[in-house]
């Protein structure tokens, strides 16, 4: 059984778990992969989301504040292994629940052209693909998208 827990950056396990979710990027994106390290860090991110299966953390996404009604979903990865079962989906509608808890109704975010699973993660949940904003800007390896949330 999948058990979900709110936390923050600090929490050990949402470190491990950001280090193989960043050895996956560099191994995918290559050298492009440094320009998109910078906008990753994890310190001081207050809204993580981590999904336990027998007591071992498998799976985080966090949120945090892009402008006073959007937050920026960031961080979303599953171990390789556990994917395919709803895990991310599960993740994906807390990380929502908290940002509408927190009164804010719009959810952003960025990914890269070349992670099909995650594109299609956020299709299958009612993403919209928009124009990449800020930093992402004219870069051909990110794709963006927006949700709405009610």
């Amino acid at each position: 059984m999948i058990h979900l827990k709110r936390t923050n950056s600090d929490d050990p396990d949402f470190i491990e778990l950001v280090k193989l979710l960043d050895a996956d990027l560099a191994e995918r994106n290559g050298e492009e992969q440094k320009f998109y390290s910078q906008f990753n860090k994890i310190d001081m991110i207050r809204f993580v989301v981590l999904a336990y299966e027998n007591n071992e953390a498998i799976a985080c996404g966090a949120i945090k504040e892009y402008s006073p009604d959007t937050m920026e979903v960031k961080r979303m990865y599953c171990l390789p292994e556990k994917r395919g079962r709803g895990i991310a989906t599960k993740i994906l509608s807390e990380l929502e629940l908290w940002t509408k808890e927190l009164s804010f109704n719009k959810c952003i975010l960025e990914t890269g052209t070349k992670q099909d699973e995650a594109i299609a993660l956020y299709m299958k949940n009612g993403y919209i693909k928009i124009p990449n904003y800020g930093q992402y800007e004219g870069k051909e390896l990110s794709v963006c998208f927006e949700k709405l949330l009610n």
